[in-house]
């Protein structure tokens, strides 16, 4: 997303605000020295500053240095005075800028996420947006999937659009209906469950299922005990944080090259990832030598077939609609994966 427009009206106002508060301290600094070297000689650099900072607020006239009879002096004053109430104008006003600027800037950002939502289609719903929510959005946006996070708490998304601007989001209770619906949960391709509460995350699951039966769900379970739960809720996958950093910790004892290797592959400029490609119906039965995986951006590793898994399959495996493409692959090699078998299952189509 791009806000690049209503950003600039806000940096706009902003300078405007400097340029007044820089042009209040240069009318200070030339009306002090004005006013010392006009005044009596026992007028101090604070009876200067004084009579200056009078004149420029717009408060009038009082105990200060003598000006009335002086003509000098009194010219001198015409000018503060006048410049003050520029200056002064022109900060209000740009004070009133900035505020008209982020409320009107905050509606637009409201106006173009709606409209955003409405369109998506195979995005991914992410209910609940602390620290491990906002881990998954990184991994979502480096492999290059849409997706939104949904939160209770404000300030735990405007936290996070500091740090991510870019984020599509929504304020409110992801077990609730309407949320979903704003969501664009009919159109979604996955859902995850993921606040730090396994009751919210029960109620978010069984709400997401009965309104889409067919989208993905992922679920936090930070208590094991309630996984049979999450599961009968309508959950397809639950994952407890506290299990899987137990086992990362064992494995990075036990195993560290490969613990390194996994470690290694994310960080890689590639962004490798182990991704996993759905074959669409059509597809007509295909060996894997005619699929043309030799492209340097993914490396086939296994294909799931409707029973069962085929490790490192030979070149004469059949490859058909329904299986799912196991490969090692950078954001742009699973794009390109995804085009290739889409391109076959139409052309089979067509003949």
């Amino acid at each position: 997303m791009a806000y690049d427009n209503d950003s600039d009206v806000i940096r706009r106002a902003r300078l405007s605000i400097l340029a007044a508060l820089s042009g209040f301290a240069v009318i200070m600094v030339v009306g002090t020295i004005g006013y010392k070297q006009l005044g009596e000689a026992d007028n101090s650099w604070l009876d200067a500053f004084y009579m200056t900072f009078l004149m420029v607020a717009t408060i009038g006239y009082g105990n200060g240095i003598e000006v009335f009879h002086h003509h000098n002096t009194e010219l001198f004053t015409m000018l503060i005075a006048f410049s003050g109430i520029g200056i002064m104008t022109y900060l209000f006003s740009s004070v009133t800028a900035l505020v008209l600027a982020s409320d009107l800037d905050l509606t637009m950002r409201r106006r173009r996420m709606e409209k955003m939502i409405r369109d998506m289609k195979g995005h991914y719903i992410l209910c609940g947006f602390g620290r491990v929510g906002f881990n998954v959005a990184q991994e979502l946006g480096s492999t290059h999937r849409q997706h939104i996070a949904i939160d209770e708490n404000h300030d735990v998304l405007m936290a996070n659009i500091e740090k991510c601007p870019s984020l599509v989001y929504l304020h409110g209770d992801a077990a609730d209906e309407d949320v979903l619906t704003k969501a664009n949960i009919d159109n979604a391709r996955g859902l995850f469950a993921i606040t730090g509460d396994d009751s919210r995350n029960l109620m978010i699951t069984v709400t997401a299922r009965q309104m889409n039966a067919k989208v993905r769900i992922v679920a936090r379970c930070n208590d094991m005990r309630n996984v049979e739960k999450l599961r009968r809720a309508g959950a397809d996958a639950i994952v407890s944080p506290n299990f899987t950093g137990g086992m990362r910790i064992a494995s990075a004892m036990i195993r560290p090259n490969v613990v390194s290797f996994l470690d290694e592959m994310l960080r890689s400029e590639q962004r490798l990832r182990v991704e996993e490609v759905a074959v669409p119906e059509g597809f007509p039965p295909t060996p894997v030598a005619d699929l043309g995986l030799s492209a340097e951006d993914y490396l086939l590793v296994a294909v799931r077939t409707r029973n069962d898994w085929k490790f490192n399959p030979p070149a004469g495996f059949i490859v058909e609609a329904g299986f799912a493409v196991i490969a090692m692959a950078s954001p742009h090699g699973r794009l390109e994966l995804e085009r290739k078998l889409a391109d076959r299952a139409r052309a089979a189509n067509r003949t």
